[in-house]
């Protein structure tokens, strides 16, 4: 099954760009018109973001939003043939911020937030830093698509590590010059283990995790996001690191990530993963840090 599906979708990626998002616009309208795949939840957690915007501006982002997500799935497939050349030509950042950290000496976490399309922000970044690059992950439940994504992401030399196992598969690299990137705005699993935030004008849940290892390692870290300045092109954006993190309280290190995810949305709303139930958890006072 695994070689017929790769094989399908092998054929797929040889189309063109322009040409899939034509199937993407086709998906799209199927998506959010017919199937209505996750428009409760996605407007649901709109409206509860931004109280102050009208139906119309909601619905606006919405669409917009389902159009960059049905893309990610196009470009996610056209990840199977694309060039290094194509991959130089659309995604552009400030690499040099990367350089001038690999230069302390010191490995690095890098924080983004479920922004569009960190797919293709993967498969370039081992091919601009001299560090070995390493990403933390949740495993699919289906063995299909593990093991098809796996091939996808790990082609540019990533490496892919399990949340369910992070301590055991990061050990062999504990003493590399690394870089880690994290999906930084995670929801914990159990409410009572994460810290709580004023974020999007609620009360959220977010995990320990990043913050406890980045200080624990004496890591630099840099907070990032992506954003699309025109359809099949994005710009990945590094900020400076965090100045003097082992002086950090763990709690303000995620603190100062979740202000500045805040600010990546609202410029850039359409961008973030609406689809998923982030706000599932409702703080109780037993919760306060």
């Amino acid at each position: 099954m695994y070689f017929l599906v790769y094989g399908f979708l092998w054929l797929l990626s040889l189309l063109p760009l322009w040409f899939l998002y034509l199937i993407s616009d086709a998906i799209y309208g199927l998506v959010f018109y017919i199937l209505k795949y996750r428009r409760k939840v996605v407007f649901e957690n709109l409206h509860k973001a931004f109280p102050q915007k009208t139906e119309k501006e909601i619905r606006k982002i919405a669409k917009k939003f389902y159009h960059n997500f049905v893309d990610m799935l196009v470009e996610t497939i056209k990840m199977i043939t694309i060039s290094q050349r194509t991959l130089e030509k659309r995604i552009s950042a400030n690499w040099e911020i990367l350089d001038q950290v690999y230069a302390t000496g010191k490995s690095v976490q890098i924080h983004v937030g479920h922004n569009f399309n960190w797919e293709w922000g993967n498969l370039l970044l081992p091919r601009k830093t001299k560090y070995k690059v390493l990403a933390v992950y949740m495993p699919f439940t289906n063995k299909l698509t593990e093991r098809l994504m796996l091939k996808l992401r790990t082609k540019t030399g990533t490496k892919f590590l399990r949340a369910t196992k992070m301590q055991q598969e990061f050990y062999p690299y504990r003493n590399t010059r690394y870089m880690l990137g994290l999906i930084a705005d995670q929801s914990p699993s159990n409410p009572k283990n994460g810290w709580w935030f004023d974020f999007m004008g609620r009360k959220t849940a977010f995990v320990k995790g990043p913050a406890k290892a980045a200080i624990a390692n004496d890591l630099e870290v840099i907070f990032a996001f992506i954003h699309k300045p025109r359809r099949g092109h994005y710009r990945a954006v590094f900020n400076p690191p965090v100045p003097n993190v082992k002086n950090l309280e763990e709690q303000e290190l995620t603190r100062l990530f979740v202000t500045y995810l805040e600010e990546v949305i609202q410029q850039y709303p359409d961008m973030w993963l609406w689809s998923h139930r982030r706000w599932k958890h409702e703080w109780k006072p037993e919760y306060d840090n």
